[in-house]
């Protein structure tokens, strides 16, 4: 039987819900339970593949081609489990949904609204493929009393009533804030908080407030007393030097425990903790470190490349060595020479994007890496502009670029090196696309196989010349170039299966020059370092160690 857990927020967004909800399922699994996580967001985008990431941060793309938001990343990172497209919902799928059913006649031409319509759509969400996992996490974006999110709340209301008597439980996120005149943590806004819950039906059964510090035992038992929870069911959440010490400190809290208390479970064991002790020891006593600049076009928010970031730490607690990035915005070195702010770096990455600007500016720091050896990890773009830079300053190319310029500026005014993909194999089927489709789930998405060169860098990083990796792309580098490149040094290590796509490029004569086409951050963890970033950060730490 699985049994539900149902994470809210309130008082003010950002509270860190998809950590809380990452860190109990970490926990929940430590205890021998297997669990899934979902994600149902009131916005009512389709998902969130076509918003600006200066809007919702990261797109986080699944093995199944699903654009979905950034805290399915915090999931898989802590627990392993691989999304799916069935983990994350928005209300304008919901919605799209509904009306679709309509259009078809399903409904019998009956009048269609929120209650029942809206809302039975929503608990079919929840219910759709909740077979094998023990637990089942369902955080519900936004926060209380958003006009959104209502028929979130409604919807799980119901569900906890349609499923049999302790079935379901309900985890509210707070915040308590510390008044410095007063010199107290003040508990009124989470009493409000919970007030509103529990005017749309839903009584917490687990308190979890973020605070700077410890709950004092009087403030605890008083939230405990005016929100009708347990004492120990009040659990602070209190700032962390890093996010992967959350698990441990959740469980020093009783976070796990008061979940299973809540479904009248008796824990008969404590948890293995093992991974997430090794996971905090190595963030804690590093044994050097290094500084990697990431010259990206959205820069302004780190949330916009958050896989990256955090694949970072991973490669750098599998070297035990701290990583000190220095976010850089690439039209920066389209006014000014890459040499006067690079300099110092011990390797350079450039992330992907979208559109042509910034691009000469990845392409300058692209030839910056080459030249000077520095490392160099191209993803997606970033792989794309180093091959535009080689076939512009090295193969004799020099007009090369991308189609997708040439799109935005309406003329033709590259050659086109990088062009629009128009087809492609996605299991037994042909896709296929044009440049003018609608933008949303029109990329290459989700997981693809690729075979690499025998003898290549990355074939020995891999120690495999057979891999799967997540993309989320538009444009292909064009294979016939492939053979003026090659000549020059760039060798395409990596390829689809039927040898059309190239996949990965490296420089044959530079300590690590890597570029991929796919996003192997997505599937990077802290207890199990995606391993190019894990030899990227080697290569750093080697070079720092020139300087």
């Amino acid at each position: 039987m699985v049994r539900y857990v149902f994470i809210t927020g309130g008082v003010v967004s950002s509270l860190g819900k998809g950590l809380a909800s990452a860190a109990l399922g970490a926990l929940l699994q430590a205890r021998g339970h297997s669990v899934r996580l979902r994600k149902l967001d009131p916005y009512l985008n389709v998902d969130p593949g076509t918003m600006s990431p200066f809007e919702h941060g990261e797109v986080f793309v699944t093995d199944d081609g699903a654009e979905t938001d950034l805290d399915l990343g915090h999931y898989e990172r802590f627990t392993g489990v691989s999304a799916r497209a069935t983990d994350s919902v928005s209300s304008g799928r919901i919605y799209s949904r509904v009306l679709e059913r309509e259009r078809r006649g399903d409904y019998l031409g009956k009048t269609i609204q929120v209650i029942p319509h809206v809302t039975n759509e929503i608990k079919a969400f929840i219910n759709n493929g909740d077979d094998g996992a023990d637990f089942m996490l369902c955080e519900i974006g936004g926060t209380v009393g958003d006009i959104e999110g209502l028929p979130f709340f409604e919807a799980i209301r119901q569900f906890s009533q349609d499923k049999p008597r302790g079935q379901c439980i309900f985890m509210h996120l707070t915040l308590l804030p510390y008044m410095e005149a007063a010199g107290e943590l003040k508990t009124k806004p989470t009493q409000h908080s919970v007030k509103e819950l529990r005017s749309i039906g839903i009584a917490p059964d687990v308190l979890v407030c973020r605070s700077a510090g410890p709950i004092p035992a009087k403030e605890r038992e008083k939230l405990a007393l005016f929100c009708n929870v347990r004492p120990d069911s009040v659990i602070a959440a209190y700032d962390l030097k890093s996010i992967y010490e959350a698990p441990l400190a959740y469980h020093h809290e009783g976070l796990d425990r008061a979940v299973l208390d809540a479904f009248g479970m008796d824990p008969a064991l404590p948890p293995d903790l093992g991974r997430w002790h090794d996971v905090a020891d190595r963030i804690s006593n590093p044994e050097g470190e290094v500084k990697i600049a990431i010259i990206g076009k959205y820069t302004q928010l780190e949330d916009a490349y958050k896989s990256i970031a955090e694949a970072l730490v991973h490669g750098g607690m599998a070297n035990r060595t701290r990583v000190n990035v220095e976010w850089v915005d690439a039209e920066l070195f389209e006014r000014e020479d890459p040499a006067g702010h690079l300099e110092g770096f011990h390797a350079i990455l450039v992330p992907g994007g979208f559109g042509e600007r910034g691009t000469e500016g990845m392409i300058r720091a692209a030839r910056f890496a080459r030249e000077r050896k520095v490392p160099y990890l191209g993803i997606c773009l970033g792989m794309q502009m180093a091959v535009i830079e080689a076939a512009r300053n090295v193969a004799d190319l020099g007009d090369a670029g991308s189609e997708e310029f040439d799109h935005e500026a309406g003329k033709q005014r590259f050659t086109t090196v990088v062009y629009h993909l128009k087809e492609w194999v996605s299991g037994n089927q042909t896709v296929t696309r044009r440049a003018d489709d609608d933008k949303g789930g029109t990329m290459r998405l989700g997981a693809y196989s690729a075979v690499l060169r025998e003898g290549s860098q990355v074939a020995g990083i891999y120690g495999a010349t057979a891999i799967e990796e997540r993309h989320r792309h538009r444009y292909e580098v064009d294979i016939k170039y492939r053979e003026q490149l090659e000549r020059c040094g760039l060798k395409f290590s990596g390829m689809s299966p039927d040898g059309r796509l190239p996949e990965i490029v490296e420089w044959q004569d530079h300590p690590w020059f890597i570029g991929v086409q796919f996003h192997p951050e997505l599937k990077s963890k802290p207890f199990a370092p995606h391993p190019l970033f894990a030899d990227f950060v080697r290569a750093a730490v080697a070079a720092s160690r020139l300087v």
